[in-house]
């Protein structure tokens, strides 16, 4: 919240996060996860949700995230 409520006049925000790699205890505790609950409906708020045919890094990568997507 600390970070979301400084953004000044004329400015943009760009966010990014992966909710598959939040490692901490308790993932509801995720500020991550509460910004996006909060923010879901706020107009002027946008979310963009990648997979793995979006990774335009080598093709190993996108592999990697493909065999994960399977696995869980």
């Amino acid at each position: 919240k600390m970070f979301l409520t400084r953004m000044g006049f004329g400015s943009k925000m760009v966010i990014t996060g992966d909710v598959t790699q939040i490692d901490l205890a308790r993932p509801a505790q995720s500020g991550l996860l509460h910004a996006m609950k909060v923010l879901e409906n706020e107009e002027g708020v946008s979310f963009c949700h990648f997979e793995s045919k979006d990774v335009v890094r080598h093709k190993l990568v996108q592999r990697i995230v493909l065999a994960y997507e399977k696995f869980e």
